[in-house]
């Protein structure tokens, strides 16, 4: 199994985990050009893309899902919550709904969601595996939970949110309430917040961490690849960051 994102951040959210001749998409928060020249970048086109799983609503990572999946054919996999949000953007799709805790498949990829405390409708993120090796993906989540916990433990690979450097973020030019909601249970992990997760799961099998969704304006990678090394007691360099502009190319999971 190996994964790759075209983007990550506020601008726009969409990974790629490919296990056999099966390639997913989870979120995609870009226009359609954009989505075009971002796959084309990991030599991927429309159709090798089995289908697009939607975490939630919010346009960083729903705004490119409907166009990109009417004009290709490619069915959406997405929760009740996050389907009502705008049931009628989505008439005409091959849409499949799924509950918060029941694992599926597409192919040759298996997921298995989760929920997770977020400001949407009902949010999730998952874990990819293929019987072998296990990809824990959790972005847009304002605090850990024991269940969030247990699903990410033992993974070989964690793509983990690090939005936010707390003291960047408390003085910067934002709102209060956009700083309170950022900050808050239902906002964003911040990078203290993502190494304390990090340090509560399994890393025996951590192959690949890498450091995702960054605030472009509250956080840089030095502070989050710094958090999170600190939790793995591994170099800064180990950890990899996830870019709003690039993304990150392919990670192999042996």
């Amino acid at each position: 199994m190996r994964f790759a994102s075209l983007a990550s951040g506020s601008e726009g959210n969409a990974l790629i985990v490919e296990s056999g001749r099966t390639r997913v998409m989870l979120d995609c928060g870009l226009g359609l050009r954009e989505t075009l020249s971002r796959l084309s970048r990991l030599f991927l086109s429309p159709e090798d893309i089995s289908g697009i799983l939607v975490t939630h609503e919010h346009e960083d990572h729903a705004s490119g899902v409907v166009r990109f999946a009417r004009k290709f054919g490619i069915p959406v996999w997405l929760t009740h919550g996050t389907f009502r949000s705008d049931e009628a953007a989505y008439s005409g799709l091959k849409i499949s709904l799924i509950e918060g805790y029941q694992r599926f498949g597409i192919g040759d990829v298996e997921m298995e969601p989760f929920p997770v405390p977020h400001d949407a409708r009902e949010p999730v993120q998952f874990v990819f595996g293929n019987g072998a090796t296990r990809l824990g993906v959790i972005t847009d989540a304002g605090s850990s939970t024991a269940h969030i916990e247990t699903m990410l433990s033992g993974c070989d690979s964690l793509v983990l949110e690090c939005n936010h450097d707390t003291e960047m973020l408390a003085r910067s030019a934002y709102p209060p309430m956009l700083i309170k909601r950022i900050s808050g249970r239902f906002g964003h992990l911040d990078n203290e917040s993502a190494s304390r997760l990090l340090l509560r799961l399994d890393q025996s099998r951590l192959q690949h961490v890498i450091a995702a969704h960054l605030s472009q304006k509250n956080n840089t990678p030095a502070l989050a690849r710094c958090a999170l090394s600190r939790a793995m007691n591994c170099s800064e360099e180990w950890i990899g960051i996830a870019c709003q502009k690039e993304g990150f190319g392919w990670r192999q999971i042996a």
